[in-house]
């Protein structure tokens, strides 16, 4: 029976996603009081498809991977008024914004501010005659994506060492090849493994001795605050469980992380995927989420074990962070005619 849950200290809604959230609810709910009809988003806002479905039931928020799907919708730009596409917290490419202004959309920049910084790396360092070396988990994910959409004929998609078979377009660091080896610099994906990406760093150091970095890590500092949390709380734990949609990036690589550190981790979205077996013989169980997961999520896990044994004791040590971003602001389309 298990008798102590330690939670990860910090888990859950980074900054990013906090503003993103809050964005999207703030805006439907003016559209819908105004009746302005449905607010979208472009993709998923965040990767979890619990808050995906609570703002598309609570809040009436449609969601599109295609921006074509709005080009019937004709804007009310007689009344000031005009469809509004929210931009995800994964950030977009520059032809993604191009086609909401061809499409006379408002537009809401709900990019986490970290990952607007790397792509201003990709625009300065492009414009500099560099190429990227883009260290990503996948060329499907779509920060990945939109960074190198600010600069595609000079960025190449790296893979994390040893993972280059998972994705066939991703390039494998030990073979990877440049046009010019005196001029490549490394830009990631800001929600990767930080160990891993040190080691990736590393292999390509060796090979281009004149590899230039960014003054600044490109890493998000909740990515790696949750994964050091994961780090601190594994000794003391037999089994983790990570409450993470399975195609978010950092919720992926928590769970790996606090594999490879108990050998023993599973993967659940919430408490109606934790199977009892797990269990058995366990006496203390780490839990962490990732960084788009709702804590409420987190806690119907802790009452899980509570009604297991009353008795349980629940642990939580580190700090919360006091980091807030900027809400992002509604921009009108161009006052121009859409194109045939």
């Amino acid at each position: 029976m298990v008798q102590k849950v330690y939670l990860a200290k910090p888990r859950g809604y980074c900054a990013g996603v906090v503003m993103a959230i809050d964005a999207v609810k703030k805006n439907a709910s003016s559209m819908a009081e105004d009746g302005n009809g449905e607010l979208t988003v472009y993709h998923s806002i965040v990767h979890n498809d619990e808050v995906v479905n609570r703002l598309a039931n609570d809040h009436d928020v449609h969601f599109v991977e295609d921006l074509t799907e709005l080009d019937g919708i004709k804007p009310r730009t007689d009344q000031g008024i005009s469809n509004t596409v929210v931009f995800s917290a994964h950030g977009v490419s520059p032809d993604i914004r191009k086609q909401a202004e061809d499409l006379r959309l408002a537009t809401i920049d709900a990019t986490c501010p970290l990952v607007t910084k790397v792509h201003n790396e990709a625009k300065r360092f492009a414009k500099q005659g560099y190429h990227i070396l883009l260290i990503g988990d996948s060329t499907r994910h779509q920060e990945v994506i939109g960074t190198q959409g600010e600069a595609p004929d000079s960025t190449t998609v790296v893979s994390v060492l040893g993972n280059h078979k998972e994705d066939s377009k991703l390039a494998d660091p030990l073979t990877v090849e440049v046009p010019d080896p005196e001029k490549v610099v490394i830009l990631t994906q800001t929600t990767l493994s930080v160990d891993d990406t040190d080691r990736t760093i590393e292999v390509l150091r060796r090979r281009f001795p004149r590899l230039t970095l960014p003054s600044r890590d490109d890493l998000c500092f909740a990515t790696k605050n949750r994964q050091d949390a994961v780090k601190k709380i594994a000794p003391f734990v037999e089994l983790f469980i990570v409450v993470t949609s399975d195609y978010s990036s950092n919720g992926t690589r928590l769970l790996e992380l606090a594999g490879s550190l108990t050998g023993a981790a599973h993967r659940v979205d919430g408490a109606p995927d934790l199977d009892p077996s797990w269990f058995s013989g366990v006496e203390s169980v780490g839990i962490t989420s990732a960084a788009s997961t709702p804590d409420d999520l987190v806690q119907d896990i802790v009452s899980y074990f509570q009604a297991k044994n009353p008795e349980v004791e629940v642990i939580e040590e580190g700090e919360w962070e006091n980091i807030h971003f900027r809400e992002p602001k509604r921009v009108p389309p161009l006052n121009r005619a859409r194109p045939n």
